[in-house]
């Protein structure tokens, strides 16, 4: 009989974790997949999988839910994914933030303390946001540039980083960091820019708005991979990657916002679209530039990326054609 691996994921239903589902169910029987949702979750994204994962309904910020919830499966993995993650919205939710970011991180590493587990490895979704505004010097980003977080969500992320080492340092708990930077695709939520640009892309095309693209500031550049290439990444962190450190997760290359839109454009058969800057899309403080070092973790699992970034817009502006 093969011996299975019992693998939770939280945060199953969103962007990244439906994705991450995809690709562990590639490896055939390798995996008994437990996936954390709340009674409110859209199931939409996993639809077409849900024959073949075990979903809990447990509320992450209820310390008592999830100590029961891991004494129950004792997961050999757990992929901590769930949480709030958009920093334009994190500047008017902030107690909403800290409870769904932080305490529930928390949560999960008090459970596995209490029950002296230190086999179960936890892979927390960390993200570049924590580096703040970087000097030009400190380009591209390495996991030794200092963390210093300018929005709510960044704020949010670095304290589960820190309190991710924290728990490593003295509870031996087995956790491995991955600071992900930029990443889009298919299913990506429509308030993120990218996604929020081909989606006006498709109205346009099926005639449900204007010729116009609304926009915040397209002059920023950020490091974006594949949301795919994103959970390989995981995937390979479980394996090869040493609990208590630090690894970014990035193309290494920078693309300026307005050249992608340009891309995205290009990409449909309208191309007399005008765009317009919309003042409400940009926020209290913005990030000139985000480039990261993935060297790190290159080097020590052999990860990169399979997915180049027209192919990323492609299939992002297919999925919106197939919804809109």
């Amino acid at each position: 009989m093969i011996d299975r691996k019992k693998i939770l994921i939280t945060g199953i239903s969103g962007f990244v974790g439906s994705h991450l589902l995809d690709l562990l169910l590639c490896e055939g029987h390798k995996y008994e997949i437990y996936g954390v949702v709340r009674e409110s979750s859209s199931l939409e994204r996993i639809a077409h999988n849900l024959g073949h994962v075990k979903l809990v309904v447990c509320d992450l910020i209820n310390s008592h839910a999830v100590l029961a919830l891991l004494e129950k499966i004792q997961p050999d993995y757990i992929y901590h994914l769930a949480g709030e993650s958009s920093v334009k919205l994190s500047w008017t939710n902030l107690f909403s933030l800290l409870n769904s970011n932080v305490i529930a991180t928390l949560n999960l590493l008090e459970a596995l303390r209490l029950q002296k587990n230190t086999q179960c490895k936890v892979l927390l979704a960390c993200s570049s946001e924590e580096y703040g505004l970087v000097d030009k010097s400190d380009i591209p980003i390495r996991e030794e540039t200092p963390l210093k977080p300018i929005s709510p969500y960044a704020v949010t992320k670095a304290t589960v980083d820190l309190f991710g080492y924290q728990y490593y340092v003295n509870y031996g708990l087995s956790i491995i960091r991955i600071r992900a930077f930029n990443h889009t695709g298919p299913r990506r939520p429509e308030i993120y820019a990218l996604s929020n640009f081909a989606k006006q892309i498709a109205e346009i095309e099926k005639n449900k708005k204007e010729a116009v693209i609304y926009v915040g500031n397209l002059n920023v550049i950020r490091d974006y991979t594949d949301v795919r290439d994103i959970v390989r990444g995981y995937v390979l962190a479980m394996e090869y990657c040493a609990p208590g450190e630090v690894y970014n997760l990035c193309s290494s290359k920078g693309y300026k916002l307005a050249d992608l839109l340009e891309i995205l454009i290009s990409l449909s058969k309208y191309k007399n679209i005008k765009i317009v800057r919309d003042e409400s899309r940009l926020r209290p403080v913005e990030l000139p530039i985000i480039i990261g070092s993935s060297t790190k973790f290159r080097q020590t699992t052999g990860w990169s990326p399979e997915f180049n970034i027209t192919q990323t817009l492609q299939d992002m502006l297919n999925y919106w054609r197939e919804r809109v």
